[in-house]
């Protein structure tokens, strides 16, 4: 299982605070006779701010939808059928064969199990 890199909705609200102040910061001081425009960003960051931050509760942080169950099937063992060997089994291996007390030769010869 996979750590979660993200904290849910901490993470998306930290997120859009930093957005809202970003815009804040960005629409700069407004003077005596900006009064209205002061109060038309104002507005559209709120609008923004309220945006991200219900994306966040609608479509983050929850856990994925569970998988499939699992589906036990009982099944009647299948019958296994052993052949009987034909004979035995053979090889050949190469053997010391002594031709005399000092002098001795390698030959091969057949082992059967």
């Amino acid at each position: 299982m996979r750590a979660s890199t993200s904290f849910g909705l901490v993470h998306h609200g930290f997120r859009a605070v930093v957005i809202g102040a970003l815009a804040l910061a960005a629409a700069g001081h407004a003077d005596a006779r900006d009064g209205r425009n002061g109060a038309l960003i104002g507005g559209a960051a709120a609008g923004v701010l309220g945006g991200v931050a219900l994306g966040a509760m609608l479509g983050g942080g929850g856990a994925p939808p569970p998988g499939p169950r699992p589906v036990y099937v009982e099944e009647e063992p299948v019958p296994v059928y052993v052949r009987p060997r034909r004979g035995p089994v053979c090889h050949y291996e190469r053997r010391k064969v002594w031709l005399d007390e000092d002098a001795f030769t390698y030959r091969r010869v057949e082992v059967c199990e």
